[in-house]
């Protein structure tokens, strides 16, 4: 008997079927982002992010051109198993002859073509997109959508309504759903004088951008919190409760970034309570050290117990997953793959706890064989059922790496 069969019956003495989890999870989509590849520099000519966000590390072998980024995603991309999304922000633009001559409130569905065609050629199921609300000289004194400049802000409004017409039709290109995630950098350093009128200012701003006319079954707008940004310590304009109220209120999506809070904030209990409200909830999965630094995702606690929020209440159509970091200090594909892997297995693991007895123990106040029952679940074979999944889906397993090292001393060694 080999080992797969062994954790096989050794799961199912617990009510898991393991073929059963195996299958679900090649069919759950997880968002990738693209900014990894290149430190969130961009194709725009805004160079190095700003708006209370930084990248470290001068690992060798950045993208530097789209050619030379879609060249790494499809090398990161074919070490991923099950289905995958690519994630785009506007600053991924690839302008062409409209190079120096169009800026971001005038782009354009044509300028983001290319990626299209990239990502039918490598069979993804969809693209996302993000409008880019920093890194850019239009930023007046640090705001964009709240700045009390109001040729500042309709700047920024006109750039969040062609996102949205961008998103339209990325939708359409791919047949699948595009997510527009709205994230502002919009904050103060110091104790702010005036918290609300900011907050009104950015209120109507969004509204206008949300009247362009589009169809929502193919544009899934959310917006994103955060708690503060580097140099924006003191006031974030777009915090958790502003976000989470205009979202009830205006039918659109909350994304929950797991950096956005305090540090004894989880997201794992944020989603359940969302999902008692919303339709759909959006994610961008990363791991926050001492602040939001957004490093490379490993398999943590609280990364399993997002998983099994997911799963266990039947949200797997509901929660879109996305991925956010970006670590300029290592290899930026194996960041890529090593953050997707380990996304897919928490899913894994949470697909393969028995999660219905579970709430039935719960439910019946059996306190102790919960807790019994759970920690036996921990030490059960799961790496096994990994390598299974790996198996059928034709995936590398642990020698991935090694077709990474390839590439850098061929590839990315190669870029200066």
């Amino acid at each position: 008997m080999n080992r797969y069969q062994q954790a096989k019956e050794m799961f199912a003495a617990y009510g898991v079927d393991t073929d059963a989890a195996i299958e679900k999870l090649a069919t759950i989509p997880v968002s990738v982002h693209c900014w990894q590849g290149d430190d969130v520099v961009g194709f725009d000519g805004a160079g190095a992010a700003s708006g209370g966000i930084q990248t470290t590390g001068n690992y060798p072998g950045r993208a530097r051109t789209p050619e030379e980024l879609m060249e790494d995603i499809r090398l990161a991309f074919s070490l991923m198993a099950g289905k995958l999304r690519l994630n785009l922000h506007a600053s991924y633009a690839i302008l062409g002859k409209d190079a120096g001559k169009v800026d971001r409130d005038a782009y354009r569905p044509e300028h983001f073509a290319p990626w299209v065609k990239f990502a039918k050629e490598i069979g993804l199921d969809g693209i996302d997109f993000n409008p880019t609300f920093f890194s850019h000289p239009k930023m007046k004194d640090g705001l964009s959508l709240s700045s009390p400049d109001e040729e500042t802000r309709k700047f920024w409004i006109r750039h969040g309504q062609a996102c949205i017409r961008i998103a339209e039709y990325l939708a359409t290109e791919m047949g699948s759903h595009c997510l527009v995630n709205i994230w502002i950098s919009d904050g103060l350093k110091d104790v702010p004088a005036d918290r609300l009128t900011p907050r009104l200012r950015l209120k109507d701003s969004l509204d206008e951008i949300l009247s362009v006319p589009y169809d929502k079954s193919k544009v899934r707008v959310a917006v994103e919190s955060k708690v503060f940004g580097i140099g924006l310590e003191s006031y974030t304009v777009g915090s958790n409760e502003f976000y989470q109220n205009y979202a009830a209120t205006r039918g659109i999506c909350c994304l929950l970034d797991n950096g956005h809070y305090h540090p004894t904030e989880v997201v794992s209990d944020k989603i359940p309570s969302l999902l008692a409200f919303y339709d759909t909830v959006a994610l961008h999965v990363t791991r926050g050290v001492r602040w939001d630094s957004d490093h490379v995702v490993l398999l943590e606690d609280e990364l399993k117990e997002i998983a099994k929020e997911i799963v266990r209440n039947d949200a797997t159509d509901k929660v879109m997953i996305g991925l956010d970091y970006f670590d300029a200090s290592i290899n930026r594909i194996s960041a890529w793959v090593v953050g997707e892997r380990n996304m897919d297995k928490a899913l894994l693991y949470a697909l393969l706890q028995p999660s219905k007895t579970l709430q039935k123990m719960q439910d019946e106040a059996n306190f102790t064989e919960q807790m019994v029952l759970q920690e036996e679940m921990k030490t059960l074979p799961y790496g096994d059922v990994w390598e299974e999944y790996l198996r059928r889906n034709k995936f590398a397993g642990a020698d991935w790496f090694e077709q990474v090292r390839a590439y850098e001393n061929k590839v990315l060694k190669a870029r200066r």
